[in-house]
C-alpha cells in the first residue's frame, strides 16, 4: 500500500491540474497532453471504486476497450500497405501477434506504466495482463485527447517502429497449444489435455497437465493455471514432433 500512497500523495506546492503526473505523461508521450483526466482515468483501478456526477465507474476497463480497437486498426492498416502480396488469413495472423496478450504485456512493462496505477490493492495481487491492459487504456486516452492522427503516431513510435520486423514475426509462435490441435485436426489424431495433479503446494496453487495424443503421452507440464500448463505442455509436444508439424 504505501507503494501506491507515495505516488499519489498530493504534494501542495505542485500545481494540482498537473504536477509530476503532468510532466512524466508529457515526456512519455512526446506531446503535449490537453486533458490529463483522460489519462488519469486509464490508471485508475477498478477497486479505487471512484464514480463519475451520474454514477458510472471511472477506471481504465472502458478505455482499454477503445484502445484494444485502435491498436487493432493501426497495425492492419500498417500490415495492409506494408504486405500487398498477403492474403487475409496472413494478415490476420500477423495482426493477433503484434497486439497478442504477451507483446502487450511487455510493451507495459518496458513504460513502466503500473508505477501510475490508483488502486486499493497492492501490486502483487494484479495479474500480469494488467501491463497490457494499461498499455490498451493509455492508447485509448490519446485517442479521447487528441484524435486518430496523435494515437496512430504513438502506436507507430511505441509498437511499430520498435518491435514490427515482419520476416522475424513471421516465425514467431504465439500460442503452441493452437500449432499442435491445428496438426492434430489435419492428420485426424484424437488428442486431450487432462489435469493430473491439482494441489496448493510451494504456497500456491499448482496444474499438471498431460497431452495425450493418439492414445500416448506425449509431454507433461506444470504451471499456476491450467491454461498456462496447457500451453507449456504444447511446446514440449511441438518440439517433439516439430518436423512433422511444420511440414502441415
Amino acid at each position: 500500500m504505501g507503494f501506491f500512497k507515495k505516488i499519489f500523495t498530493k504534494n501542495p506546492r505542485l500545481p494540482q491540474e498537473g504536477g509530476i503526473f503532468f510532466e512524466e505523461i508529457n515526456k512519455m508521450l512526446g506531446f503535449v497532453p490537453l486533458n490529463l483526466d483522460h489519462y488519469r482515468r486509464a490508471f485508475t483501478h477498478r477497486s479505487s471504486n471512484k464514480v463519475d456526477e451520474n454514477g458510472h465507474p471511472v477506471n481504465y476497463e472502458r478505455l482499454e476497450f477503445l484502445g484494444d480497437a485502435m491498436l487493432g486498426s493501426v497495425i492492419a492498416a500498417h500490415l495492409f500497405k506494408e504486405v500487398p502480396t498477403g492474403d487475409e488469413g496472413y494478415l490476420t495472423k500477423m495482426r493477433s501477434k503484434i497486439v497478442s496478450r504477451e507483446h502487450l504485456n511487455e510493451l507495459g512493462r518496458d513504460l513502466n506504466l503500473i508505477k501510475w496505477v490508483e488502486s486499493k490493492v497492492s501490486a502483487q495481487h494484479f495479474g500480469e495482463n494488467i501491463h497490457g491492459n494499461l498499455f490498451e487504456a493509455l492508447v485509448g486516452a490519446i485517442y479521447l485527447d487528441r484524435g486518430f492522427e496523435y494515437c496512430e503516431k504513438f502506436i507507430q513510435k511505441k509498437v511499430v517502429q520498435p518491435y514490427v520486423d515482419i520476416a522475424k514475426l513471421e516465425g514467431k509462435v504465439i500460442s503452441y497449444k493452437s500449432l499442435v490441435i491445428e496438426w492434430c485436426q489435419k492428420e485426424k489424431k484424437p488428442f486431450n489435455y487432462e489435469v493430473y495433479e491439482d494441489n496448493g503446494k510451494e504456497g500456491q496453487k499448482h496444474f499438471a497437465i498431460k497431452l495425450t495424443i493418439g492414445g500416448r503421452v506425449v509431454s507433461r507440464a506444470r504451471a499456476t493455471s491450467k491454461k498456462k500448463a496447457e500451453e507449456k505442455a504444447s511446446q514440449r509436444a511441438f518440439f517433439a514432433f516439430q518436423e512433422k508439424i511444420n511440414k502441415k
